[in-house]
C-alpha cells in the first residue's frame, strides 16, 4: 500500500505546501477550507470554481503522492468520515460516565495541558514577543474557525495597552491581504492556529513575513506549520478532547502575554482604562453599581502585592 494512504490527508498537504505551485496552492486551500464540498467534486469541477485546468487538479493529486485524482479522493472521503464519526468516538470515551466523572476527566484533561505548556513554552520567544508587541507601530492579529475567541481575546486586551490593532476577519485569502496591505517592518502580526491548522492564517503569515514585517506564531508544536515564516514560536498543547478543541492552554498562554505587556507599560494601561472608565459613565455604558475597574486596578495590585 502506498504511503500516502496511511497519512493524514490534511497534515499530508501541509507538509508538500511549501513546495507547490501557486496552482497548486490554490488548490490545496480549496481542500482545506471546503473539504466537505470537495469530496462529492470531480476534478474538473474543482478547476472550474478556481478557475484553473482540470489537468492541474489531477497533477495536484499526483504530487502529493496519489496515483490519479480519484485515489486521492479517496482517501479525502475517508478523512471526512472519520471527522464525522469523532462523535461516536467520544460517545464509546464517555458514554459510560456520569455528568460529574465528565466534568472532572475534562478538568483534569485541561490541567494536564497547562501543566506541559509551563514546560515546553521558551521564555527568550516570550520574552522577544512582548518586547515586539510593545514595539511594533501596528499589530496585527490573525485566528481563524476555533481560534478566532482567542484572537478576539487577544485583541481586545491589546487594544486597551496600546493603540494601532487590527483584528484580521475574513473569509478569503484575498480580502486578508486586502486589509494588511500596508504592514511593513515597523509592525507585527500574531498568527493563532492549532490542528486543524489554517491555510488562510499560514498565507497571511507569509504574506507579513515577505513584508519583512515580525511574525509571532501561538501554535501547539514545533510540528506546526506556522513556524515556516515566523520568527517567534509561543507553543500551547491543544489537543482534541471530544469534537471540542481544548483552548484552555492557548487562552492560559495568551493570558500570561496580557499580563507581562500590562508589566511593561503600567502607566499607560491605567490610563487607557481611566479613559475608558470617563467613557462609560459618560454614555451610561455601565450602571453605577458595577465594580470600579480602576480604583482596583487588579492586574497592576496584583504585581505590587506579589512584590
Amino acid at each position: 500500500m502506498n504511503d500516502v494512504h496511511e497519512k493524514d490527508i490534511i497534515d499530508l498537504i501541509d507538509e508538500k505546501y511549501l513546495k507547490m505551485s501557486k496552482s497548486h496552492k490554490k488548490i490545496a486551500l480549496f481542500i482545506k477550507e471546503h473539504y466537505d464540498q470537495a469530496v462529492f467534486m470531480t476534478a474538473a469541477k474543482i478547476g472550474s470554481v478556481l478557475d484553473i485546468s482540470e489537468s492541474t487538479v489531477v497533477r495536484f493529486a499526483s504530487g502529493l503522492g496519489f496515483e490519479g485524482f480519484p485515489d486521492f479522493q479517496e482517501v479525502l472521503a475517508e478523512w471526512v468520515k472519520n471527522k464525522l464519526n469523532t462523535v461516536s468516538k467520544m460517545g464509546a470515551k464517555y458514554g459510560g460516565s456520569s455528568q460529574s466523572e465528565i466534568l472532572v476527566d475534562v478538568l483534569q484533561a485541561d490541567m494536564e495541558k497547562i501543566s506541559d505548556t509551563i514546560e515546553q513554552v521558551d521564555p527568550y520567544a516570550f520574552e522577544t514577543a512582548v518586547d515586539s508587541i510593545i514595539k511594533a507601530k501596528t499589530v496585527y492579529v490573525v485566528g481563524l474557525r476555533t481560534c478566532e475567541p482567542l484572537a478576539d481575546f487577544l485583541s481586545f486586551y491589546l487594544n486597551m495597552i496600546r493603540g494601532n490593532v487590527v483584528v484580521l476577519r475574513t473569509t478569503s485569502a484575498s480580502e486578508m491581504f486586502e486589509q494588511m496591505i500596508r504592514i511593513d517592518e515597523n509592525d507585527v502580526l500574531i498568527g493563532i492556529s492549532f490542528p486543524r491548522y489554517s491555510m488562510r492564517t499560514l498565507k497571511a503569515m507569509e504574506f507579513a513575513n515577505d513584508r519583512n514585517a515580525k511574525v509571532i506564531a501561538i501554535t501547539d508544536s514545533v510540528h506546526s506549520p506556522m513556524n515556516l515564516y515566523s520568527s517567534c514560536n509561543l507553543f500551547a498543547r491543544s489537543d482534541m478532547v471530544s469534537i471540542v478543541d481544548s483552548l484552555v492552554a492557548p487562552l492560559s498562554l495568551i493570558n500570561a502575554l496580557v499580563v507581562a505587556l500590562c508589566m511593561k507599560c503600567p502607566n499607560e494601561v491605567k490610563q487607557n482604562l481611566t479613559n475608558l472608565e470617563q467613557a462609560w459613565n459618560n454614555y451610561q455604558v455601565y450602571l453605577n453599581d458595577e465594580i470600579n475597574f480602576i480604583d482596583q486596578a487588579p492586574v497592576l495590585d496584583y504585581s505590587l502585592k506579589r512584590k
